[in-house]
């Protein structure tokens, strides 16, 4: 989970982007609460570079923490904007 100012801003289609060219699968959403969550599958060292770029995010957004949670891989393809 994604917390700050990151609702607004173009985060998922910013996050949809990045996940692309570093061949990552998964999904990105908005939250009720104003965060974004975000799943993210693939080689663990481009996985790692899309915590790293939520931990920023695009210009305009603010990202005050992110919270990781790592779980078995589901098989996801491709990478969607929920």
């Amino acid at each position: 989970m994604i917390r700050g100012s990151v609702q607004g801003v173009g985060f998922r289609y910013s996050a949809a982007r990045a996940a692309g060219s570093r061949g990552v699968s998964g999904w990105v959403r908005n939250r009720g609460d104003g965060s974004v969550e975000a799943v993210f599958e693939g080689e663990a060292d481009a996985v790692e570079a899309m915590v790293r770029w939520c931990e920023d995010g695009p210009g305009g957004a603010y990202v005050d923490g992110v919270d990781v949670v790592e779980a078995p891989p589901e098989g996801l393809q491709g990478f969607r904007i929920l």
